[in-house]
């Protein structure tokens, strides 16, 4: 099949779903007790869940080794969408500072009336990562940028936004509604079209993905599926409780992992 892409290579495309693939790492591991419990598990949640979906014991860790492991996979992605564009002409991933800065010396056409030179972007997954809080912090530092260089415009570029957009960014800053024609919430589509001119861009690259993961997949050879030791720790826990009531025991073994130090819980120590 011939490469139509025109403008990033499949050869580039290719590194960088392998360097996106080599990224997963921590998703890739096996989880113990440890890793499971690394920053502290609901107990209690988990027990409701287990009761009101009517799942097991297994059932109810694995999905939340699962949860786990695509929380870690969405910085991933992060990556995927940040970093491709490092082989697309005219645009810059700096190490700190702005996720992508795209820069034309011939102006970038920002709205009818409205040209720059630079367009400065934050990326968001989705459009409703960021609380309220972030938001404006965000918003405050596109302000920062536009009254040090008028000639640019800052772009919050959204990667799976609700519709197919390019608008004024409108939000809360101390509680006020703030907006500027030069700061912008822009889906993913969009900002694919204006870098490279292509009004379908980021369609093509979404049709080439499956061809060139496979390819990756296929030179790296099978990905071992990780094997988790978290609920025959579990089980070995619930053991050591002494309880008849297996259940139960299980049920403990959980709390443990919350609440080791509480009282009552402090006696299985």
């Amino acid at each position: 099949m011939s490469w139509t892409i025109d403008f990033i290579s499949e050869e580039q495309l290719h590194r960088h779903v392998a360097n996106t693939i080599q990224t997963y790492g921590k998703a890739l591991c096996s989880y113990d007790l440890q890793e499971f419990n690394k920053s502290i598990i609901d107990p209690i949640k988990l027990l409701f869940d287990k009761s009101i979906y009517g799942a097991s014991w297994k059932e109810i860790i694995d999905n939340e080794i699962f949860r786990q492991r695509d929380k870690s996979v969405n910085n991933t992605i992060g990556y995927f969408h940040q970093n491709i564009f490092r082989y697309i002409p005219k645009c810059d991933v700096p190490r700190q500072g702005w996720d992508v800065i795209f820069t034309d010396a011939h102006k970038i056409q920002i709205t009818d009336e409205d040209t720059v030179s630079r367009v400065f972007v934050e990326m968001k997954n989705k459009h409703n990562t960021m609380n309220s809080a972030s938001s404006a912090k965000t918003y405050m530092k596109m302000q920062d940028q536009l009254l040090s260089d008028d000639d640019c415009a800052c772009y919050l570029v959204e990667a799976i936004a609700k519709r197919s957009q390019d608008i004024k960014w409108i939000a809360s800053v101390d509680g006020k509604r703030v907006q500027h024609r030069r700061i912008r919430r822009v889906s993913m589509d969009r900002f694919y079209s204006l870098v490279t001119g292509e009004e379908d861009a980021f369609y093509q690259i979404c049709l080439a993905l499956p061809r060139v993961i496979k390819d990756v997949l296929d030179e790296k050879g099978a990905i071992k599926t990780p094997h988790d030791t978290v609920y025959e720790e579990l089980k070995e826990t619930a053991h050591r409780t002494g309880m008849e009531d297996q259940d139960l025991a299980m049920a403990v073994s959980l709390y443990l992992l919350g609440f080791p130090s509480y009282n009552g819980f402090n006696r299985y120590k």
